[in-house]
């Protein structure tokens, strides 16, 4: 990544790279290496007030993702920014407005106002419900009105946009032809129909340096989309799929070249089997650069339990590469999630970040689960919520029997308190 270019980035890590470094228990040195070499993109527009800067990538820690926002069966502004607190509580160290309901502009400003973490969008939604108010269908979309409405939130202050940059016709054909359930992604499949109803190729691939040039003085790190990602484990793997991901490592080395920062997203749905080698495929063939995934769900058929699948695959991602895990919550493939759904969706996706990191040996992961074991050994109650990674749910399990030096199931039969009292005899 050339940073010469990108001197809102530069002003950053002027500022915050100290901090930063401190954070993740990493030197700066490493940290300006990984941002050179595109392993690592510092999230942060500096039109995003009162923000703290993110790193994502490798080596620093695993980061997560909750997606919020309205939908045209509920809308309401209160509720979501109840949603984003609640993210935020329970430990989401980004968050995603996925409006596509209401006064757009303003949701999304109330957010960037509130919200001291970096928050991403995906633009071509505000574009697809401006045309659906004007009664017009997204074939009618011009490449202006999309890069214009991409151009207005870098300067409201997104952080991190979704962008299908490497969505093609020849791949939007492919998965129309050749899948099970086609395209999932909406952003991905919005550009498919616009692509093959004008016979033209994806607009944001055609203008991608008009692209680049809107991004790079807000630090708008582009997260390439998936947006033929696999949406059955039958799919996972197709010609599709690989079509998109080899084109998306043309355009990251590309953006990079120009100063501008990029993610890369995928895969989707898959089995368990196919989680670590997919991984490790994408992260060589995009040159490591930081990869954001939703799951992988390796389960088709566990509609309400979507964050458990999503957490199962997305444990062993991390031990293949995964750099950013989005959440999946009990309302996946459902509804709307509520605020009960983006909290567990939170913890599901750091539980398995956690795993995973403890897989690869990361000090800060190991150092958590000792001291775990530790306070299990001492039956320090005090102790052992410190080091959950929910301390609530630790206070609330043990309210009715706070004063006992034993847990509920076990009573007078624990069997740490027997060797326990072994010891101090």
């Amino acid at each position: 990544m050339d940073r010469n270019k990108n001197s809102a980035l530069a002003k950053i890590l002027d500022t915050h790279l100290s901090t930063l470094a401190k954070t993740e228990g990493l030197e700066q040195e490493l940290i300006l290496a990984a941002i050179d070499a595109g392993t690592m993109v510092c999230l942060a527009n500096p039109n995003h007030q009162n923000l703290t800067p993110l790193l994502v990538g490798q080596p620093a820690k695993i980061k997560v993702n909750a997606n919020i926002g309205t939908s045209p069966l509920s809308s309401c502004l209160e509720t979501e920014l109840e949603k984003l607190k609640v993210a935020l509580e329970a430990g989401a160290d980004t968050v995603m407005d996925l409006s596509t309901a209401g006064d757009l502009d303003q949701i999304r400003q109330k957010m960037l106002a509130v919200c001291p973490k970096p928050v991403g969008t995906v633009p071509i939604y505000s574009v697809g419900q401006k045309l659906l108010d004007h009664n017009r269908e997204i074939s009618s979309m011009t490449a202006d009105e999309l890069l214009s409405e991409i151009e207005n939130q870098c300067q409201q202050g997104v952080d991190f946009i979704t962008v299908h940059c490497g969505l093609t016709k020849h791949g939007a054909t492919l998965a129309k032809n050749n899948r099970t359930l086609g395209i999932v992604s909406r952003g991905g499949s919005m550009l498919a129909r616009w692509m093959l109803e004008n016979d033209q190729e994806n607009p944001l691939l055609t203008h991608f340096d008009r692209l680049l040039e809107i991004c790079r003085p807000y630090n708008v790190t582009l997260s390439l989309g998936d947006g033929l990602r696999p949406g059955a484990g039958c799919d996972a793997g197709d010609n599709a799929q690989w079509d998109e991901v080899l084109k998306l490592d043309e355009l990251c080395q590309y953006a990079q070249s120009q100063g501008v920062q990029c993610m890369i997203e995928g895969p989707g749905h898959m089995s368990l089997d196919l989680v670590y080698g997919q991984i490790q495929t994408i992260k060589t063939v995009t040159h490591h650069a930081p990869l954001y995934v939703l799951g992988p769900l390796v389960c088709d058929s566990s509609p309400g339990y979507d964050h458990i699948s999503g957490a199962i695959g997305g444990a062993i991602g991390v031990q293949a590469g995964v750099d950013f895990l989005c959440y999946l919550t009990p309302a996946e493939h459902l509804t709307l999630p509520d605020i009960n759904d983006v909290k567990q969706g939170v913890m599901a996706s750091r539980i398995a970040g956690h795993i995973g990191e403890v897989a690869l040996r990361r000090p800060h992961a190991l150092e958590r689960e000792k001291r775990m074991n530790a306070a299990r050994r001492d039956l320090n109650w005090e102790e052992m919520k410190q080091a959950a990674l929910d301390p609530g749910q630790v206070e609330l399990r043990r309210r009715e029997h706070k004063n006992e030096e034993v847990c509920a199931m076990c009573g007078k039969f624990c069997s740490v308190k027997m060797l326990k009292d072994l010891r101090e005899k």
